[in-house]
């Protein structure tokens, strides 16, 4: 069987998609990853078949004008213009999509694509399946992800009409762009105005999370969903760190992760000098992952390492505890590894992040970046490091997760359905 998987984003967005395509291979299947040019060696290197559509979702997001909206943390400013983009490059996309699914038997999909995947189903009158790794199946449970969750109070139906608006959202952001791509690449009729989320492209097979249901359980109101455990992709079997780096964590006390992943900051000089003057006042040693405006190792104190891109499979155990941004990779990885966090959300599912890890009881209260102060965070890291009840949860919960296999399970569910429905 052929499956192409469709992954748009960050690196953090696609990464869990290609873990669970290399699953997918190794089961025998032929699996082939259409996402962003700029992710051609990453999925390459691990053996799937790499179809690009075009952009640089980086690129973008380094943007003086992305880096504005993005730095007002206001959602609806950012959908829309996001959407203004996806508009611009819709036709494209739908053509290097269409190409590329022209003979698979599967489509897997998660938020990113999911309305050209949608179209693409439609159109070639293939088996759509739904693979998410935060909450987007509407539930009485929880809030969805871009709701402040104290809306909880106001009880399950409340949370219930927050994802379907969340839903909304999402979709009236690429209403426009996928109308192109139907009527101008697909030769299809335009899509509802409240979109097709109840189309039987979409209902007839279940939904799966790369999620750990010891993170979220699964509502009861979830019919036909599995969290299958995260998709993590491991470092590949030859890479090797850094002899700095090594050398660094071999001098002393485990270090402090602090890292913002593709995040962009409008003013990187005072988020670096923010972020150096907290370290100072910890007295703790750090791990900084690159991006501070032009920083280079020079610029440190011997107690501080700069790093590029480090596979955090490897990384974090190695440190004390991360500082992030609230994204669902790093996230899960921080998880993984069994260490506490200090989450620094931006923006879309990042404060929901950070607020399940405090309610977890492995993380400090959420700091939103706008109010982000050289002592809030000292203060937060103190309070983490000397919180000795929060790492030995954090610690507990990452043995559960360890002890789950997300790629091996989301494959074996695909291989029953093989055998009962796909053609």
């Amino acid at each position: 069987m052929r499956i192409a998987i469709i992954a748009t984003g960050s690196r953090g967005d696609v990464q869990p998609y290609v873990a669970l395509g290399k699953g997918l291979k190794a089961a025998g299947y032929i699996v082939r990853l259409i996402t962003h040019e700029n992710f051609a060696e990453l999925v390459r290197s691990h053996g799937l078949e790499f179809c690009p559509i075009r952009g640089n979702v980086q690129a973008f997001m380094e943007d003086p004008k992305t880096r504005q909206v993005l730095e007002s943390g206001n959602f609806f400013a950012i959908n829309a213009h996001t959407a203004k983009a996806s508009k611009s490059m819709a036709i494209d996309w739908a053509k290097d999509s269409f190409t590329a699914c022209r003979n698979i038997d599967l489509l897997i999909v998660g938020v990113g694509g999911l309305f050209l995947s949608m179209a693409l189903a439609e159109k070639l009158d293939l088996p759509l399946l739904q693979a998410y790794i935060f909450p987007f199946t509407p539930t009485k449970a929880f809030p969805a992800v871009l709701f402040p969750q104290f809306i909880s109070k106001l009880g399950g139906a409340v949370n219930r009409l927050s994802h379907h608006l969340f839903r909304q959202i999402m979709w009236q952001g690429s209403r426009a762009g996928d109308a192109l791509a139907r009527q101008q690449v697909l030769n299809l009729p335009t899509a509802p105005f409240f979109g097709s989320y109840n189309s039987p492209l979409v209902q007839r097979y279940p939904v799966l999370y790369g999620l750990s249901p010891s993170v979220i359980a699964k509502p009861l109101d979830w019919k036909q969903t599995h969290l299958t455990g995260y998709w993590f992709l491991d470092e590949a079997p030859d890479w090797t760190p850094p002899a700095a780096l090594l050398e660094f964590l071999e001098r002393g006390d485990p270090p402090v992760f602090i890292g913002f992943g593709s995040m962009v900051n409008r003013n990187p000089e005072e988020t670096a000098e923010l972020v150096l003057r907290a370290i100072q006042l910890t007295g703790q040693r750090a791990i900084l992952q690159s991006g501070w405006s032009g920083l280079s190792q020079d610029d440190l104190p011997d107690t501080v390492c700069m790093v590029d891109s480090i596979p955090h499979s490897w990384l974090f155990p190695q440190v004390s505890m991360v500082v992030h941004h609230g994204g669902a990779g790093t996230t899960a990885a921080g998880l993984r590894a069994g260490i506490p966090a200090i989450v620094i959300p931006f923006f879309g599912d990042q404060p929901f992040w950070g607020q399940r890890l405090a309610t977890l009881g492995v993380a400090s209260a959420p700091i939103p970046r706008k109010k982000l102060t050289a002592n809030r965070l000292a203060a937060a890291i103190h309070r983490v490091i000397n919180d000795q009840a929060m790492r030995r949860r954090a610690a507990a919960l990452g043995a559960k997760i360890r002890a789950e296999d997300g790629v091996t399970n989301a494959v074996a569910i695909v291989q029953e359905l093989k055998k009962r429905s796909f053609h």
